[in-house]
């Protein structure tokens, strides 16, 4: 009976851990974005760790335009230091693709060429890709001459693998915060007790500015 027990718990955990993996796999999404008449500029931004790879497939689609007169964009991608990591100028579709050598929100932005005279919307599609959503598992498929099971087996493993790092990452990040959070205490602890000492200083002398006062004008 405990045999068994720890057998259904030991499935049960393998289940979970690979529903986890099948749902990481997935940490890519398409995005459509609108840039109207008024605002021919948007931005879309994500927050990803280090030493992680990000693809993405960006394509304009406009609802005021006739063969030719497809309107083209300007797009730049930054990191979270400000860095350029692509920038094209005129393009109507593109790619980009980088390893993130900073942690932080890394952001894209989309504008529509100022030549363009069209009154309509016009569309962005963008498919952002990170982590092992971003993977050629074709290609190891083909070094490792692996197929069926076996790759799918290879995906969970680097899904599993992409958890724990995250998961790692967001231990530091929290160690980071509480770091953050108790020096801000102690600093608002001491600021309050010197505005206090401060209050006290400002009373005490004004106490004694007022009782010389009185004294000289003898009115005690």
């Amino acid at each position: 009976m405990g045999k068994g027990a720890e057998l259904s718990r030991g499935l049960f955990w393998a289940v979970t851990v690979l529903c986890l993996a099948s749902d990481w796999m997935q940490v890519g999404e398409a995005i459509w974005l609108n840039l109207p008449g008024s605002s021919r500029t948007k931005c879309v931004s994500e927050e990803i760790q280090n030493n992680v790879v990000v693809l993405g497939d960006y394509v304009v689609i406009s609802e005021d335009h006739t063969g030719h007169t497809l309107p083209t964009l300007t797009v730049k991608v930054t990191s979270p230091y400000g860095n350029n990591i692509h920038h094209q100028e005129n393009v109507t579709h593109g790619q980009f693709a980088f390893t993130t050598h900073e942690a932080g929100n890394y952001l894209a932005c989309f504008t529509v060429d100022g030549h363009y005279q069209g009154s309509g919307d016009v569309s962005v599609n963008l498919d952002w890709k990170t982590g092992i959503a971003a993977k050629d598992w074709d290609s190891v498929a083909r070094k490792e001459k692996i197929d069926g099971v076996e790759l799918e087996l290879k995906k969970l493993e680097g899904a599993v693998e992409a958890i724990h790092e995250n998961l790692l990452y967001l231990k530091s990040r929290e160690a980071e915060m509480r770091t953050v959070s108790e020096t801000t205490n102690t600093r608002v602890a001491w600021f309050s007790i010197l505005s206090l000492g401060i209050c006290i200083a400002v009373s005490v002398t004004q106490l004694w500015y007022l009782k010389r006062y009185f004294l000289k004008k003898k009115l005690i």
